[in-house]
């Protein structure tokens, strides 16, 4: 499975390039330095030991810093977790819209996946099987007797192995895994690399690259929970969405959320997010809140696929991906249970997620696109957030 970008005027669209254009630092054992855009604006990747695991492995955050809006993102190995995005408003002042927690020790929790790559399958696979070459295969169950998120021990609980990068107009870091044959219930060893990516032209990009040596479903995501209010600041239901999506995958019920098969319009319905809308506006006629998935117009190509404003704020967000989905997620099951960064009680509705992705539970539905990778293959792609304050 290849995934394919064409050009675009989006400068970020590089990293397309990204495994084999950057200048990758060898000293990753401290501050890793700047660079300068034509501009002179200074970009900054910089290193630092964020605690141990049990077993004593070091875990790392990496801080970009872009010096022309003052945009900060952090990513730990554990998890190759985006833990906070910093971003300024209309009148310029910041607030990390990111939900998480202040330190290590709340990832290592229970918790809905804040900010993490999820894999070796984002997302559900029914009863926690599925067949390949008439071999069937039983994953980890985790979810209501299905396979969520990768199972148990999925890519968001691994510390990745990680180097900053950094070319004139970008840094960012490089995060690899090897996921063993069978991990989890999947067949091949699949290496795994994600580059996260911050520009002075204001975008954040992820960059997905994976290879395998046995036929295998793969899926990968970023699980970011946002609020552009600033986490922890009120429900996201006054947030206006538009999707550049006509469709999307109906599911068996509100408790299971398991496709069955069928992609439905979302003409005459509240899964209508053609023109914009406010999330809240008519979430009450969706049982449970949005959590599904909407085929996207892009068909593999590089292509706006989301784009959200939050009026008291003024902060947007646009993301472009070549995914041909993305599953809207509304932090229903967040109920002040899961304190997070500063004490915050995380209450229901309090985020929303956009998770660039294929569809759920593909490897049992013919009909959906594959996300079988085969040796030989690459899995690659690309999503671009690029933000502005109205």
């Amino acid at each position: 499975m290849r995934i394919s970008v064409r050009n675009t005027t989006l400068a970020v669209l590089v990293l397309a390039l990204a495994f084999g254009t950057f200048a990758c630092r060898k000293d990753a054992g401290g501050p890793a330095g700047t660079a300068a855009d034509k501009g002179g604006h200074m970009l900054e990747v910089k290193r630092e030991l964020l605690g141990h695991l049990a077993d004593g492995a070091a875990v790392d955050i990496y801080t970009l810093t872009n010096k022309a809006s003052g945009i900060e993102a952090r990513v730990m190995t554990y998890g190759a977790t985006l833990v906070s995005l910093r971003l300024p408003d209309r009148k310029g002042e910041f607030a990390d819209v990111n939900l998480g927690f202040d330190n290590l020790e709340g990832y290592l929790g229970t918790h809905p996946y804040f900010g993490v790559i999820v894999g070796r399958y984002a997302n559900r696979i029914a009863k926690g099987r599925f067949s390949l070459d008439g071999v069937e295969y039983t994953l980890a169950r985790n979810n209501n007797g299905n396979s969520l998120h990768g199972g148990l021990k999925g890519f968001d609980k691994v510390v990745w192995k990680a180097e900053p990068v950094q070319s004139a107009d970008r840094v960012g870091v490089k995060l690899t895994y090897l996921s063993k044959d069978m991990e989890e219930g999947y067949p091949g060893n699949l290496s795994v690399t994600v580059v996260y990516t911050l520009t002075n032209a204001d975008e954040l990009s992820i960059g997905y690259e994976a290879e395998t040596d046995k036929k295998t479903p793969v899926n990968l995501t970023n699980h970011a929970y946002w609020n552009l209010k600033g986490e922890g600041n009120g429900d996201v239901l006054g947030h206006v969405l538009r999707l550049e999506a006509d469709s999307y995958t109906a599911v068996d019920s509100a408790a299971n959320l398991i496709p069955t098969g069928e992609i439905s319009s979302v003409a005459g319905t509240p899964f209508d997010f053609t023109a914009p809308y406010a999330i809240g506006e008519r979430i009450a006629q969706v049982e449970g809140g949005y959590d599904h998935n909407f085929v996207l117009r892009g068909g593999g190509a590089l292509a706006l696929a989301a784009r959200v404003e939050e009026p008291e704020s003024g902060r947007a967000m646009e993301i472009y991906t070549d995914q041909p989905a993305i599953q809207l997620y509304t932090g229903n099951f967040l109920d002040g249970t899961v304190v997070g960064k500063g004490g915050k009680a995380y209450q229901k509705h309090y985020a929303f997620c956009l998770e660039t992705q294929h569809f759920p539970d593909s490897p049992n539905h013919p009909n959906f696109p594959s996300t079988i990778l085969e040796p030989g293959q690459k899995y690659r792609t690309v999503t671009v957030h690029k933000f502005f304050a109205k």
